[in-house]
């Protein structure tokens, strides 16, 4: 009984965090300690995600994280969590709008460095994965991050 209780506890601090994240990601005038409380929620959410969820929580935890670290200009670490997304998806059969986006954020990633061809190899897939969507509203929500991506690299 009290295992059980503590899983649902878990549960609800991952959602809640990874809920908190999303809202800091779209805030457009952040602190530098919201940005810091951002990255630390993100990767608590993903601990505890590695508590009581399974792998395809796993990819979309480790998504969160590497966004973050794109949106807070270090790609190195956004290019880890992003690469550790992709190989959830992969080693778990994950596909649908979660393999297009971890091949958003390998390439969101690549965007900060000066490796261009990885940028646009990885585009192309995250584009190419989007057709296998199975929600139209899924595919609209991806299609514009990859232009909104598109966009922040010819600004």
């Amino acid at each position: 009984m009290v295992e059980q209780e503590l899983k649902k506890v878990h549960r609800k601090i991952a959602v809640d965090l990874f809920n908190k994240v999303w809202d800091l990601m779209e805030k457009t005038d952040r602190t530098s300690k919201e940005e810091l409380d951002m990255l630390h929620s993100a990767h608590a959410s993903r601990y505890h995600w590695g508590i009581v969820g399974n792998e395809l929580n796993f990819a979309r935890g480790e998504w969160q994280i590497s966004r973050v670290y794109a949106i807070l200009n270090s790609p190195e670490r956004a290019l880890y969590h992003a690469q550790k997304s992709m190989d959830y998806c992969r080693e778990n059969d994950i596909g649908d709008f979660d393999l297009a986006f971890a091949y958003e954020s390998l390439a969101r990633a690549y965007s900060l460095t000066n490796q261009r061809a990885q940028f646009q190899s990885h585009l192309e897939k995250a584009v190419e994965a989007s057709e296998t969507i199975q929600k139209d509203g899924d595919r609209k929500v991806f299609l514009q991050e990859i232009e909104d991506l598109r966009e922040q690299l010819t600004t």
